[in-house]
């Protein structure tokens, strides 16, 4: 009766939440099926970790939707195998600006009066490419309708190997007003193709994570498309009515749900 009873709680849990809850007990120990489970959902996270992003793919996509992008890369990729995740995930720091010849690419294209951008996208690895190749383009797809078209300019930037503040130089470069960069988050457990955004006002080097705004969970099982494209939407009107991002700009319970 008492396994009876954990495997309906188990499946009545499962219908809200993915996580580790009311797993049940065979003896003193766990269910073989919730430690297969677990095992399963540990090489899903850690293939995450260290799958590469397919930026073709990517790319040939913001093409099919008449939109420019462009591929850079990290510090952290190598010459010779630019591929391999083994720096990125030991050398943080060189995810967080831009390779040498991605530099002297950005700085050329401004150099020729390309670009003069006030939104500027990218779409960047980060610890799950599984999350932005399934997210990144959908999340666009809704997001750029509740913007003013003339407001988005710049290629959308397709960064390898690259964390957070890999933005901040891209952004700067691009004489950007605005950053929003799409990142694959550290996958958990239950939700190893979890995607975030970071919008940073002016991004320059140097700026901290107090000076951006996050939205978090963005996957299928968490926020979704509709939701996350709304919060960004907030997230640029006010950026731009406070000339500011980060703790000066505040979310109310509320606010996304009065956007014009």
């Amino acid at each position: 009766m008492g396994e009876d009873l954990s495997t309906l709680a188990r499946s009545s849990e499962v219908a809200t939440t993915a996580a580790r809850i009311s797993l049940g007990l065979t003896g003193p120990s766990i269910p073989t099926r919730e430690q297969l489970r677990f095992q399963l959902d540990h090489a899903l996270a850690r293939d995450a970790v260290h799958a590469t992003m397919d930026s073709a793919g990517l790319l040939q996509q913001l093409r099919q939707r008449g939109m420019e992008g462009m591929l850079l890369r990290s510090a952290a990729c190598q010459e010779t195998s630019p591929r391999d995740r083994r720096v990125y995930l030991r050398r943080p720091d060189l995810g967080r600006r831009l390779h040498e010849s991605s530099r002297d690419e950005l700085m050329g294209r401004t150099k020729s009066g390309v670009d003069d951008g006030r939104i500027v996208f990218a779409i960047v690895d980060g610890l799950s490419a599984l999350a932005v190749e399934r997210h990144a383009l959908p999340l666009m797809d809704a997001t750029l309708p509740l913007l003013q078209p003339d407001k988005v300019a710049g290629p959308v930037c397709v960064v390898q190997q690259g964390r957070v503040a890999v933005g901040d130089e891209i952004g700067h470069l691009l004489r950007a007003e605005l950053m929003v960069l799409l990142i694959g988050e550290r996958p958990g457990l239950s939700a190893p193709d979890s995607m975030g955004v970071y919008l940073t006002w002016a991004p320059r080097p140097g700026r901290t994570d107090a000076e951006r705004n996050c939205i978090s969970n963005i996957r299928l099982e968490g926020l979704n498309y509709a939701d996350a494209a709304h919060r960004i939407a907030f997230y640029v009107r006010e950026a731009r009515r406070l000339q500011s991002t980060g703790f000066a700009l505040k979310e109310s319970a509320s606010s996304t749900a009065t956007l014009e």
